[in-house]
């Protein structure tokens, strides 16, 4: 018998202010400084991106037309240290991976962990999401590092 193992794709990012500003910037700024452009379900139209913070609450993207984009749902809520979500931009909920971020106090400030797991759900695109999600979780995560000041 084979074993499987989870897939789990981790990134890490250091910003110079404390445990509570970066959670902030993080969850109830991300409309401010997620790269709508190149990383939404609707690159061209959507103007916003909302993080309803609360267990139950989605996160999604926005036109200027009021058409949503569901993204996910937060299935973890615990500020300043730990938000965690489901995530299925432009998919079906029944694809939907993990994603979890924490945010730990260290002596430049805040260390910003992020996990997103379950990528077995998307079947043979697996490997290239992986791949994709790799590259792009590095773009988000910088541009939530300029925002939120990065050391």
């Amino acid at each position: 018998m084979q074993e499987t193992r989870e897939r789990v794709l981790e990134k890490t990012v250091t910003v110079s202010v404390p445990v509570e500003r970066a959670f902030e910037v993080f969850t109830a700024e991300i409309g401010a400084w997620w790269p709508l452009r190149t990383h939404a379900v609707d690159t061209v139209r959507s103007d916003s991106v909302v993080m309803e913070g609360r267990v139950g609450g989605r996160i999604y993207e926005r036109t200027p037309e009021g058409e949503e984009h569901v993204w996910g749902t937060l299935v973890a809520w615990d500020p300043p240290y730990r938000i965690a979500y489901s995530w299925h931009p432009g998919r079906g909920e029944e694809t939907a991976q993990e994603v979890e971020v924490t945010f730990a106090s260290n002596a430049s400030g805040t260390r910003v962990d992020l996990r997103h797991y379950g990528w077995e759900k998307l079947g043979q695109g697996m490997d290239e999401a992986v791949a994709d999600y790799d590259e792009g979780w590095g773009t988000v995560l910088g541009r939530f590092a300029e925002a939120a000041g990065r050391t």
